[in-house]
């Protein structure tokens, strides 16, 4: 039980990465509250050893507050909520951008300067950020406004961890490749010729596959254990040889 002892809070734990992770850490022995803002997918939760739920808007700040007030103690953050928008800099609206600094980064801020004082009150704690091997990493094709908010996750994950090193405090992201989840079905099927947009999206892996979530959760709870202790600062690829 390599998290027993330990208590997690998830973002878009409703399907995807983040039910594989909040499944593969409750498995670990932490008590995990998995969050999403559809409650509907949160049900899937009922009777799982070690999970509750509650719905959340990470868009909220005065929900994100309220209800991390209502933990104690926090061990582990999971920052996993994200939006994928497509097109290039010249197709990009102000609306895309907007929503997408909103989402894939500012509701990072949100929960963690809303998390970080109970970690620090508790002597530590692990705050693991969903970025992407498009961002700073790498430039993928009309992900415009997807790979700028990404690689301001990178920046953000860094500042944290640079602030509070000092203090028990570790902040990492991880990078995942393309995922096979149910966000990927969805903008697959928005395609013209989704047959032909699935292969393409397999054809830019060098593994020549989509990653599965559950193959993206270890390294989530590497990062929440204490196996990670020395670990900071640091953004973790897991993107099947992407950036070979």
């Amino acid at each position: 039980m390599r998290l027993k002892g330990k208590t997690a809070l998830v973002t878009a734990a409703g399907q995807g990465i983040g039910r594989a992770s909040v499944l593969a850490m409750a498995a670990e022995g932490a008590q995990v509250l998995a969050t999403d803002i559809n409650g509907q997918l949160l049900e899937s939760y009922a009777g799982v050893p070690n999970v509750t739920t509650a719905r959340l808007d990470v868009m909220d700040k005065a929900a994100i507050v309220d209800l991390v007030a209502r933990i104690a103690p926090l061990s582990v953050l999971f920052n996993c909520a994200g939006v994928v928008h497509n097109g290039s800099i010249l197709q990009a609206t102000d609306d895309e951008w907007n929503f997408a600094f909103n989402l894939n980064v500012r509701a990072q801020y949100w929960m963690i300067q809303a998390a970080l004082p109970k970690m620090l009150a508790a002597g530590g704690g692990s705050i693991i950020n969903m970025s992407s091997v498009c961002s700073s990493l790498k430039g993928l094709p009309n992900r415009f406004a997807y790979g700028t908010s990404k690689a301001a996750v990178v920046g953000l994950t860094k500042s944290v961890a640079a602030d509070f090193v000092a203090q028990g405090i570790r902040c990492n992201a991880i990078a995942p490749g393309t995922v096979d989840t149910p966000s990927l079905s969805d903008r697959i099927n928005s395609y013209e010729d989704p047959v032909e947009a699935r292969k393409n999206f397999i054809a830019r892996q060098p593994m020549g596959r989509l990653a599965q979530a559950h193959e993206i959760a270890p390294i989530v709870v590497y990062l929440a254990s204490d196996e990670s202790v020395f670990a900071t600062g640091q953004l973790f690829s897991v993107d099947g040889g992407m950036t070979i």
